[in-house]
């Protein structure tokens, strides 16, 4: 297993937080992902994952889901 961490910038509510977990956990090799929210700030996108997942899908699910990997 491996855990990625990764920043997403938007997200304000539990709302935001199922709408990125939705998209984030239909990547193949994820197996679950958490959230830790941050209203207004850089909210961090915990990712346990059973192989490696590439940077791109994870801004592109981000992306879906209306909101940006942060810088």
């Amino acid at each position: 297993m491996e855990t990625i961490e990764v920043g997403v910038t938007g997200m304000t509510c539990g709302h935001c937080v199922a709408a990125v977990t939705e998209e984030v956990a239909a990547i193949p090799e994820v197996e679950a992902v958490a959230v830790d929210l941050q209203s207004g700030g850089v909210s961090t996108l915990r990712i346990t994952a059973s192989g490696p997942v590439a940077a791109e899908a994870i801004g592109a699910a981000v992306a879906e889901a209306g909101y940006q990997v942060a810088p």
